[in-house]
């Protein structure tokens, strides 16, 4: 069997679900992290619509991408209008890409009504397009927008349309549930009617309207379809895309295509929960395969027998995807996944050490708090590290204070920090002005200990976020706050939690900077 090519689009059609914005380093971020996972092509987003898009083509040529390619969305020409003259499709050229995705009209009502131009003008619109961008680019994909619903109102010039990519040499063809609204069976159908008459390779891409676009996917595989389009958690407009993390494990653990590895799809929760983080929204705990409850079992029935045999209310082993049993309200919760973290942080632990347990049931009352350790993995590696006793503590914070001042009514507010630190044994007492309470704060912070330990001028304040948990009571709710900090090398993610927004903060700036001394320490030779 072929290979399944994965598409990913979370950072283009996922962006267009409500509540969803990412800032340009949200998605090189989460580019980063699809081509760990495997995945082959990622789609940046549409240059030329807006500047942040335009910043992310710019950006991405900078990142080191293991195998995955940067794919650049766009429409077929106008009309009346020449390909080279199209500002749409040369921004495309001028995004410099490694693929090149255009989408153009299959079904005939859409033609009349939207373009409003002829059936004929519009296979002529799709041949140019493609035609030009193959001179330009390496790789074309062609998405056949409303292809399904096209077909079947109109089947003979719904093929027309894919001959008209085919002759244009397209390198896929991707059939398009663009509305949602059709049913596995008539995906199967179309599909093969489509491979009696078309030759290049097809892809499918699907919309969630009708709760059937991971099913209508894999349906579609099963009839012939080799490349695979969705989003992260399924995020998109309306009711969302199909569900990337249910499709790959069902790919590979159900019907036994390769598209990723075995390491690559234990990679896949924390895939999602990273993505739900940087995305600000709170991760579906009942998501199939990556939810925290998708392996979680609370009847004493079902506890019983699963502690004998997994497989009796378990389809498939957790630790395939990356998540975990959880036996509910019980000291076996969650082990396993405190042993596979420490030891990605080199760290020795055995599941029998007390200290295992003392991690475990710290983790718990954080949780319990409100903190999340997706996304804040620097903050997680301390507390482990804290737990063993090998963590030195560099500095003391003895106290803070955080003025936020607004002297005219038309005027920014004034925010100055004072801070004291114990370093050894000596006091450095100091303030510092920011451009918010939190920029304050990092900036004293910084000056009182980059004295000391010069290399934390190396730091950055790459990202901040703040979310208010549920269940709080309006202002007064507890917040929890993810700060993302980096130096020339690497990147790291830390997290504070209180019904404080400046503590929360300032816990998590303690360990960011925390992070940067320990991981300096361990470099510099003879330290211990």
């Amino acid at each position: 069997m072929s290979l399944i090519k994965l598409y990913d689009t979370t950072l283009r059609d996922g962006t267009q679900a409500e509540d969803i914005a990412l800032l340009v380093e949200d998605k090189i971020r989460i580019a980063r992290k699809l081509d760990e996972m495997g995945i082959h092509y990622i789609e940046g987003g549409w240059p030329g619509s807006n500047p942040k898009d335009v910043a992310f083509f710019r950006d991405i040529k900078r990142e080191k991408l293991g195998q995955a390619r940067i794919a650049a969305f766009g429409s077929t020409r106008r009309a009346k209008t020449t390909p080279d003259k199209d500002q749409n499709i040369r921004t495309l050229i001028q995004a410099e890409p490694d693929v090149v995705t255009i989408f153009g009209k299959t079904w005939d009502f859409q033609v009349r009504e939207a373009l409003r131009i002829s059936l004929q003008e519009n296979l002529d619109l799709i041949h140019d397009s493609l035609a030009y961008l193959k001179g330009h680019v390496d790789e074309v994909f062609y998405d056949a927008e409303h292809f399904f619903d096209g077909f079947k109102a109109n089947p003979e010039y719904a093929i027309k349309t894919l001959v008209a990519a085919q002759d244009a040499k397209a390198d896929c063809i991707v059939l398009c549930d663009t509305n949602g609204g059709t049913m596995p069976f008539e995906v199967a159908a179309i599909v093969e009617a489509v491979r009696r008459k078309i030759t290049t390779p097809l892809g499918i891409h699907t919309h969630n309207d009708s709760e059937c676009a991971v099913a209508n996917t894999l349906s579609a595989v099963q009839s012939g379809v080799v490349h695979v389009q969705g989003t992260i958690n399924g995020f998109g407009e309306r009711c969302g895309n199909a569900n990337l993390c249910s499709i790959i494990p069902a790919l590979k653990l159900k019907m036994g295509r390769d598209c990723v590895s075995d390491e690559q799809l234990r990679k896949l929760s924390e895939l999602s929960r990273f993505v739900y983080e940087l995305a600000n929204l709170t991760p579906d705990k009942h998501k199939p395969y990556v939810g925290k409850s998708a392996f979680a079992h609370k009847g004493g029935v079902h506890v019983s027998a699963i502690q004998r045999h997994p497989e009796t209310y378990e389809h498939i082993r957790p630790e395939l995807v990356g998540n975990t049993t959880r036996v509910l309200v019980s000291d076996l919760s969650g082990r396993s996944n405190i042993l596979a973290k420490a030891q990605e942080f080199d760290i020795n632990l055995d599941s029998k050490d007390p200290v295992t347990m003392e991690i475990l049931d710290n983790i718990k009352d954080l949780e319990n708090r409100g903190y999340q350790f997706e996304g804040a993995e620097a903050s997680f590696e301390l507390l482990m590290k804290r737990a063993l006793g090998t963590h030195r503590k560099f500095f003391t914070v003895l106290g803070f204070r955080v003025i936020d001042e607004k002297r005219q009514e038309d005027q920014k507010p004034v925010t100055e920090a004072t801070i004291m630190v114990k370093v050894g044994g000596k006091i450095e007492h100091t303030a510092a002005e920011g451009n918010g309470p939190v920029n304050a704060l990092d900036n004293a912070l910084r000056k009182a200990l980059e004295k000391f330990y010069p290399r934390l001028r190396e730091v950055k304040l790459h990202d901040y976020k703040v979310r208010v948990l549920p269940a709080g009571q309006g202002t007064a709710s507890v917040t929890r706050v993810l700060i993302e900090s980096g130096d020339r090398e690497n990147r790291w993610g830390t997290v504070g939690v209180s019904d404080n927004i400046i503590d929360a903060s300032y816990q998590a700036l303690i360990d960011s900077i925390e992070y940067k001394l320990d991981k300096g320490e361990e470099a510099e030779p003879g330290k211990k």
